[in-house]
């Protein structure tokens, strides 16, 4: 666990980001206290805590005048502290930006580091000899202020004028010698912001930001003159370089305040209605989820839509549950249920499904980067190493694993069992590379795949894939500089990424095995080969059955030697070196004499710990909703903040005090009326994108699409064939990267994710013109209309009518090949019949003769030898087996098209539009087969709703 000191790090963070209600908002937290959840009221008692506990008011301790009154006439005594004053006023007159000084180039043969958080770089870069920049003799002469005072001299422009308290602030700091305690750095306990929300009523208010510092030493001050300050749209509320916010359009954003390390998001309401507040009527809210909602959207007069039908809570359910379109008996049985608590049965009932660990799998499969491209060399065998991961997490999903124990087993794989020799290892791995095996890895404790992709090998890539898979945060910016939106610092990157240098993982062998792996390769007459050879020589062997030598996933802990004296070989000159790294955002180091994995693990799932917990329940929530509370999904960044905070809090506590139970965070989610809202908006709430008043449709996943496809055409028993068995489905892990042949195109197509990048937008969810001509004409849907095993040709049969001709196909229409076959026919024996007379032999060359005319009869009249049966006179013309006779049947498989496609039954008008059609068809399969394709190219059966 985490010491008192990371401990206390961890809470100081979380407090520099703590927005404390505004004094308009006592009757929200009075009405949040009325809840009854003990945990609701935990977190609620929780945050006027530290309210009581924040900033003294004025009338108690007043901070200190900002520096525009301290030195407004130069005449004071007091000397401009370096960290707190100097380079935050640098920062907001824009001198350390990126299109100036802050650049990777600087300007001007001058740097400074991108927004000013290196103080020691940059307190020596201002005081470089001969740079000018700083001149303590003669402070006038100082290029930090004779050039941004004068715009022809300034390429940057005039930043500042003569006898401003900006210019003030820098003389007086440079005339006092300049000083930096470069050992003794301030520490910014938090950053106060005020109001700490902003509600406004009406477009072009204004509303100005006080901003306190809360320094560790116990000095308050005002600093909202030297903050710098973004909105995150512009469109609602606009926030100028002194802190005046401005409301714009009806809605709701945040505007973020900056300042040294901290970053500070404000919350900015304008309601959309008149209903805000007061005004608000009384909206039931079942669960904690819909309270936590409630509150947002009577702040912004948003009614909530009405709970959704059966029909589209059922189809809504199964396909964000299991990825998996409901069965039509599914729908009829479902409607016909008269229980109260149907709904939840059903959510029950999916979350146990095989489908659900298939579908949240392949969820999980995104976000941890099992990719086959990327694990081509792990194995010997290609193509397998993606589905063994995969097989991994489904078997630990099915059995409800808790979250952190499923990460664990991937942060803290071994290759071997406990107890488990190298050969026993190689032996268990051979079988497990064989067709069919994946279970047997799975039924390993850990997955040392996770570490063996080719993009996850250095340092940085693993700072990097590690921070976005588990804690949902972005941190490549600071591989190069401070990130501009939250508190990571080159320094920080750095030291994160030392924590991973000692994990060796790929086609390494430990130290411990070498001999043995060696012998083995010897055994096999294999120790002469090198890279790509012996990778294929060895997946030839396991394709025959024979044990050959794996890598192995292993830690190098042993400490680093470096000679520290001119005589190596003088041993009292050698000193050893221990590396150390440091926990993201921590000061204590941990040494790299031993495995730095579980340090790590217990960091991660640490109660102090603020980007576990919430990454997981983020992704789940965008899961349900199409967005996240934080969007991007992968972006918790201090400046991005929830849109939602109080409910992202709720559920990242239930989730860490429910044990880390996934199947608690879905049944919170989705038994809640918000989840359950209609699609359909009213007046108040037509407008509203982010605060989830009302379901918004969205396209489905590639996977889910894929399947659904195939599970709306095939025929009842073949759909409930792969239904069970989940090996022909996109959600079942079985199907090979969407870029790799034919058969996955639907997958490219509807943007499934490659796992090639650490972010969530590598799996899209855009709808695109090739999408609906995939819909309409690709010949993989076209196929699926009309195959033999498909619906379409059982309903035919149902109805007692010939099946529709194909109307597509990848291969050769039956009646071209066969006259193609008879074609050859011909010219084959015209051949013989040559080579008879040739001979005089007059009895073959008359049977030949007689087999040409037959031949030519049947090429000239090819309907009289088809490779169907033709339809009777009866069925084309409608005659004993007419339509008028057939209206009953006709109707239940128009039902069963809806079912089976829209989950629903259709409408009196949709049914006889369809009945009218068929009737005008040429055929009635035809008829029936264009129903099936017009449902399947709806916007509602493309789209969730």
């Amino acid at each position: 666990m985490l010491n008192s000191k990371s401990n206390r790090r961890l809470i100081r963070q979380r407090l520099t980001t703590f927005r404390p209600c505004p004094s308009d908002s006592v009757s929200t937290m009075s009405q949040r206290t009325t809840m009854k959840s003990p945990l609701l009221l935990a977190l609620v008692g929780v945050a006027i805590v530290l309210t009581s506990k924040g900033p003294l008011s004025a009338a108690e301790n007043s901070p200190l005048a900002g520096l525009p009154q301290r030195f407004a006439d130069g005449n004071t005594n007091e000397v401009p502290d370096f960290q707190r004053h100097v380079i935050p006023l640098l920062s907001r007159l824009g001198c350390n930006g990126r299109a100036c000084h802050g650049s990777f180039q600087g300007r001007g043969d001058f740097q400074l580091s991108l927004f000013g958080y290196d103080f020691a770089a940059d307190h020596s870069a201002l005081m470089a000899e001969n740079s000018g920049r700083v001149d303590t003799d003669d402070a006038a002469e100082s290029l930090i202020i004779s050039k941004p005072t004068d715009a022809d001299m300034h390429e940057g422009g005039k930043r500042y004028e003569l006898g401003s308290w900006q210019h003030h602030v820098l003389e007086k700091w440079v005339s006092s010698g300049a000083p930096f305690e470069k050992s003794d750095p301030a520490i910014l306990d938090r950053l106060e912001v005020i109001p700490a929300e902003i509600l406004f009523h009406k477009e072009a208010q204004q509303q100005p930001l006080k901003v306190i510092a809360h320094w560790a030493d116990g000095i308050q001050e005002d600093v909202t003159e030297i903050c710098r300050f973004s909105s995150n749209d512009d469109a609602i509320a606009e926030v100028d370089e002194t802190g005046i916010v401005t409301a714009g359009v009806k809605g709701d954003t945040h505007v973020v305040a900056y300042y040294d390390k901290a970053v500070v998001p404000i919350p900015v309401l304008r309601p959309l209605t008149e209903l805000a507040n007061a005004k608000y009527p009384d909206v039931p809210a079942k669960t904690n989820v819909d309270q936590l909602v409630n509150v947002k959207l009577k702040k912004l007069g948003i009614l909530p839509s009405d709970v959704c039908s059966d029909a589209d809570f059922l189809r809504r359910a199964r396909l964000d549950i299991t990825g998996t379109l409901p069965s039509a008996s599914e729908v009829q049985d479902f409607l016909a249920d008269k229980a109260t608590d149907k709904r939840e049965t059903l959510v029950n009932e999916l979350l146990d499904s095989p489908e659900y660990a298939a579908w949240w799998a392949t969820r999980m499969s995104d976000w941890t980067g099992n990719s086959e491209e990327q694990l081509r060399n792990t194995l010997p065998i290609r193509g397998v190493a993606s589905k063994l991961w995969f097989a991994w997490i489904e078997k630990r999903l099915a059995e409800n694993v808790p979250y952190d124990q499923i990460v664990e087993g991937m942060v803290m794989a071994t290759s071997r069992e406990p107890g488990e020799d190298y050969a026993a290892y190689c032996s268990a791995m051979t079988e497990v590379c064989s067709p069919g095996n994946e279970d047997k890895f799975a039924a390993r404790e850990s997955n040392p795949l996770y570490w063996g992709r080719q993009n996850f090998r250095s340092t940085e890539e693993r700072a990097i894939g590690f921070a976005y898979a588990f804690m949902g945060i972005r941190i490549q910016c600071a591989q190069c500089h401070k990130h501009p939106f939250d508190q990571w610092s080159k320094d920080d990157f750095a030291e994160f990424g030392k924590l991973f240098q000692p994990i060796i993982a790929g086609n390494a062998s430990s130290p411990q095995s070498k001999r043995e792996r060696d012998q083995m390769l010897a055994k096999l007459e294999l120790k002469d080969l090198k890279g790509g050879q012996l990778q294929r020589k060895l997946g030839e062997l396991i394709r025959d059955g024979e044990t050959v030598p794996f890598a192995e996933l292993f830690v190098r802990t042993a400490p680093v030697r470096r000679n520290r004296g001119n005589n190596a070989k003088n041993r009292r000159n050698i000193r050893t070196s221990v590396p150390t790294g440091t926990l993201l955002g921590e000061d204590e180091k941990l040494t790299l004499d031993h495995d730095p994995r579980g340090a790590l693990m217990d960091w991660l799932r640490a109660p102090e710990n603020p980007y576990f917990t919430k990454a997981l329940v983020n992704r789940v929530w965008a899961n349900y909703f199409g967005v996240g509370l934080v969007q991007p999904t992968d972006d918790l960044n201090l400046a991005n903040p929830p849109v939602n905070a109080p409910l992202m809090d709720y559920l990242a506590a239930g989730f860490q005090e429910s044990g880390f139970d996934m199947k608690w965070l879905h049944r919170e989610i989705v038994l809640s009326d918000t989840y359950q809202r209609s699609w359909e908006p009213n007046e108040t709430n037509a407008s509203d994108k982010r605060n989830f008043s009302h379901f918004i449709p969205r396209r489905l996943p590639a996977e889910v699409v894929h399947d659904a496809i195939q599970l709306a055409t095939l025929s009842d028993s073949a759909a409930e064939k792969i239904r069970e068995s989940l090996s022909e489905r996109a959600i079942g892990g079985k199907l090979v990267s969407p870029n790799r042949n034919r058969q996955n195109f639907t997958l490219s197509v509807f943007g499934a994710s490659l796992r090639e990048t650490n972010c969530d937008c590598d799996r899209s969810d855009e709808s695109s013109l090739l999408q609906s001509v995939y819909l309409r004409n690709d010949q993989d849907v076209l196929i699926r209309l009309s195959a033999k095993d498909g619906w379409v040709t059982e309903a035919c049969r149902t109805l007692g009518v010939k099946p529709p001709t194909p109307q597509a196909s990848n291969k050769v229409d039956p009646k071209v090949r066969q006259r193609m076959a008879m074609n050859k026919q011909l010219q084959t024996r015209r051949k013989q019949l040559v080579e008879a007379m040739a001979d005089n032999r007059k009895g073959a060359a008359a049977k030949i003769r007689m087999d040409i005319m037959r031949l030519r009869k049947r090429m000239n009249n090819p309907e009289e030898d088809s490779l169907e049966k033709q339809p009777s006179k009866a069925d084309s013309d409608r005659g004993e087996n007419s339509v008028a006779k057939q209206e009953k049947q006709l109707s239940d498989v128009i039902d069963q098209a809806y079912l089976r496609t829209l989950s629903r039954l259709p409408e009196p008008s949709e049914k006889e539009l369809s009945l009218q059609f068929i009737r005008d068809s040429k055929s009635v399969g035809s008829g029936v087969e264009s129903v099936v394709w017009s449902l399947i190219n709806t916007k509602e059966f493309i789209l969730n709703h």
